[in-house]
């Protein structure tokens, strides 16, 4: 044994025991089971037909969730993936109906190869009207966790939702999309969302939630197993009129019960950038996800960092690619209602809940009543309104007394809720008009009323008010007898309500 390495073994006080390293004593006995696999990356080829009544459909997007290739003229495709990929699936194109089993879309199959090959066929329906003007809904946030709330869900917000469709006439193109924690963490109540959908008459996309997740998962690539085997893939496309429809997965679990953060996986980002490749530069792009891309939450509550598990962290990415587009961003998670828009080509949509604040009453924590989203679609344009579940459509603000917000004991606020800078906000006193309205961030009046405290609310006690910033202030002069509030969205659509200001008491709302 050399000096050198005597003098070695001594520091490990190894010296003089006559030690050798012998290579097979560091592998596994082979007593010792070893799982045949780890990830299995085997070829499989996928193959089918697209095709309507058995005539093929061409140009149809066929993807794996990892790539994605393009029927031929006579409807036929050929992909060839590997074991991990769960589904074959298409992005529907326009003019067709959408596939669904009592309102939940159905554009997928389970991959089971035999001897790595697996043909999945798609028989598409053609619809019976041209597509370009068409409308959607968002659910966001259903978030059930007892029989109370899914009876709560099937007797408010279905029915509402079923008039609301009824009254766009026999022929109006609807489709929904449930934004996410479509219940909360009961999984059992995932039939009572699907009931509740199917008493809509609306086909349904779904997105995850951080709610609709496994939480005993070890990872990740495993918390959407029971989402999956329900709705299928959780991200995906589809085609309606000129609109091109995008599903992503931004919630990640990090392998702890309820822990999470925004974040979109390079797997997705790199589906996308092939999906978006389909799409004409210029076109419409809608992109629906749980957790939204932004908000300005922290920015309300002076933060000095932005929650993550409340935005996306590389959003920047998916800003890039939605950069040739005029884009929508859909999201819920929040339980408030919240327009950004960015520059010209992008508007960030985060909708108040359908449950509100977790089925404790009528508004969600910054006042916006319980509702949801319903945009109607003219060729590439879109408009929209904020629908509360149980009022008219055109209930868009709530006014409160003067002295409602003791921080502005001499003015009366409003909130508008799905206000945008777009919107003007004006005001009268007895017929005279006084101008715009002053914008400020405050705790909506009523939430404050209905959840502030540890006693209340009385089901969730945890339900806070948050800050908002689409409240808006007046002071009325000391003889005002009537006033009026005017508002005025972006599609130059004219709102009004008039009080009686002796009359306006905050427990009458």
């Amino acid at each position: 044994m050399s000096q050198k390495r005597r003098t070695f073994l001594k520091s490990l006080g190894l010296a003089g025991v006559g030690l050798t390293f012998n290579a097979g004593a560091l592998q596994a006995s082979p007593k010792v089971k070893i799982p045949e696999k780890g990830k299995d990356l085997s070829i499989v080829s996928l193959s089918g037909k697209v095709h309507s009544q058995g005539k093929g459909i061409a140009g149809v997007a066929v993807t794996d969730g990892i790539n994605i290739t393009l029927t031929d003229a006579k409807g036929n495709y050929e992909l060839d993936s590997n074991a991990t990929a769960e589904f074959v699936y298409i992005t529907t194109p326009r003019g067709y109906e959408f596939t669904n089993e009592q309102g939940i879309t159905r554009f997928y199959e389970r991959i089971k190869a035999e001897r790595s090959r697996f043909k999945a066929d798609f028989e598409l329906k053609k619809l019976a009207q041209d597509d370009t003007q068409h409308n959607f809904i968002v659910w966001a946030d259903t978030q059930m966790i007892s029989e109370a709330d899914a009876a709560e869900l099937k007797a408010t917000a279905a029915p509402d939702t079923k008039k609301l469709v009824g009254s766009y006439g026999q022929n109006a193109l609807f489709h929904g999309i449930g934004c996410g924690d479509l219940v909360w963490d009961k999984f059992e109540l995932f039939e009572d969302y699907k009931e509740a959908v199917g008493m809509t008459g609306v086909p349904f996309f779904q997105v995850i939630g951080n709610h609709d997740m496994d939480l005993d998962a070890r990872s990740d690539d495993l918390s959407s197993k029971t989402f999956k085997k329900l709705f299928g893939p959780t991200y995906y496309s589809f085609n309606r009129g000129e609109i091109h429809y995008v599903v992503l997965d931004d919630v990640f679990f990090i392998g702890t019960a309820k822990k999470y953060i925004g974040y979109l996986t390079e797997r997705q980002l790199a589906w996308l950038e092939q999906d978006l490749a389909t799409v004409k530069p210029g076109a419409t792009v809608v992109v629906s996800l749980h957790i939204p891309a932004y908000t300005k939450q922290h920015v309300r509550n002076k933060e000095k960092e932005e929650p993550m598990g409340g935005v996306v962290a590389n959003r920047r990415e998916l800003y890039r690619l939605l950069e040739p587009y005029k884009a929508h961003i859909m999201s819920g998670h929040t339980h408030f209602n919240e327009k950004l828009v960015t520059g010209n080509n992008l508007i960030e949509h985060v909708h108040g809940t359908v449950c509100g604040a977790w089925w404790t009453g009528p508004i969600c924590f910054d006042g916006t009543p319980s509702g949801y989203g319903v945009y109607e679609v003219n060729g590439s344009d879109i408009q929209w309104y904020y629908k509360a579940t149980g009022h008219a459509k055109q209930h868009q603000l709530r006014i409160y007394p003067v002295g409602a917000i003791k921080e502005k004991p001499e003015h009366l606020a409003v909130n508008v809720w799905n206000w945008d800078p777009a919107w003007q906000v004006e005001w009268f006193e007895d017929g005279k008009s006084m101008g715009q309205m002053q914008q400020e961030t405050a705790f909506d009046p009523l939430s404050v009323e209905l959840h502030l405290g540890a006693a209340k609310p009385a089901r969730h006690k945890w339900v806070e008010p948050h800050l908002t910033d689409h409240l808006f202030f007046a002071r009325p002069s000391a003889s005002a007898q009537r006033i009026a509030v005017q508002v005025t969205d972006r599609f130059r659509t004219v709102f009004k309500e008039e009080v009686v200001l002796k009359d306006l008491k905050l427990s009458q709302l």
